[in-house]
């Protein structure tokens, strides 16, 4: 084992190195047994006199060479050489977040206000969200986006750049313009159901009631509470907003149509908390309370990389072999 700045270079089968002499061993002990078929001639003793031409002894000599190093790699890459990086911590707190956001119709509703601007309810959505994603390093997020159903746009991941590129992508009216909270809930149950019961928070926004979908929220809620998810919910929206008609301004509620009772029904009920986000400000604040949500503690989980390294010496021994073969053939051909 050799131990450098960044890493350190070890052998997984270090005694593989005990097949090394293994060669000279069956030399060794199983000497060559020639048959002896002599042919008497007059002048044997002359012709043992003479000197050995020195081609065939440097053939010799050579081919022992290159075999003893072809069986030295193939020891060394039998031995499993490997590079071993330093440990790296993976980033784990605990803590499995579904984001569940409305798309309904009712979200192009412009109540709210973003840098000095009327936009709607969605684009603030979108613009509190960003650094809320970004913030929760460590947690695995998902995405929900529902209208008159539920999709799972993104699965539970630690990639919150893909994560927030879908959720920017998103617009209104793909899911339709009804609201089905109970369906949302429901297929979040589904995706975390196997999880611990500690690690599963589900986020959900809406600024409606529910009008669409299979399930309810009641049912929804409570399969949520049997398999130990937590729901905090938020309901989203101005309380008060004018607008022009013939007979002049007039003031009117735009959330009027938000189910605060069954968003706290929820919350309560799962252990969760309700938020009611009348303004941008108060959006950004509600997600910074979400954001402390203490997580769960576990013990770092630290992996060292690793790189197999017995493919060069074995490389290095077919290269080896072909180049003398191909000499070998090239000779034998000019012969």
């Amino acid at each position: 084992m050799l131990f450098f700045e960044n890493g350190v270079f070890e052998f997984i089968w270090p005694w593989c190195a005990l097949f090394w002499p293994l060669p000279v061993l069956i030399r060794l002990m199983t000497p060559l047994e020639r048959s002896v078929q002599a042919l008497r001639v007059p002048f044997f003793q002359r012709i043992a006199s003479l000197p050995q031409t020195g081609l065939t002894a440097e053939k010799n000599t050579k081919s022992l060479i290159i075999a003893g190093l072809a069986w030295s790699l193939i020891v060394i890459a039998a031995m499993r050489p490997q590079w071993v990086g330093d440990p790296v911590e993976l980033p784990v707190s605990g803590r499995s977040v579904m984001l569940a956001v409305d798309l309904s119709g009712s979200m192009k509703e412009k109540d709210l206000q973003l840098g000095g601007e009327a936009v709607s309810r969605l684009a603030v959505v979108k613009s509190v969200l960003h650094p809320f994603i970004e913030r929760r390093k460590g947690d695995r997020l998902g995405l929900i986006l529902f209208g008159d159903q539920a999709y799972l746009q993104t699965p539970l991941t630690f990639d919150r750049k893909t994560l927030w590129q879908m959720l920017k992508e998103s617009e209104l009216g793909i899911a339709g313009e009804r609201t089905a909270i109970g369906n949302a809930i429901g297929l979040a149950v589904k995706r975390m159901k196997d999880l611990p019961d500690t690690e599963k928070v589900l986020v959900l926004l809406t600024d409606g009631q529910n009008t669409a979908g299979d399930v309810s929220p009641e049912d929804a809620g409570l399969m949520a509470k049997e398999t130990g998810m937590r729901i905090h919910t938020i309901g989203v929206g101005a309380d008060e907003a004018w607008v022009r008609t013939f007979f002049g301004k007039q003031k009117i509620n735009p959330s009027a149509e938000l189910d605060e009772a069954m968003l706290q029904e929820l919350s309560n009920s799962t252990g969760g908390s309700y938020f009611r986000a009348r303004s941008t400000e108060e959006l950004e604040k509600i997600y910074a309370l979400i954001d402390e949500i203490e997580p769960i503690e576990k013990e770092k989980e630290v992996y060292r990389p690793r790189k197999a390294l017995f493919i060069w010496p074995l490389g290095f021994v077919v290269l080896i072999l072909g180049m003398w073969l191909a000499t070998f053939m090239l000779l034998n051909k000019s012969i």
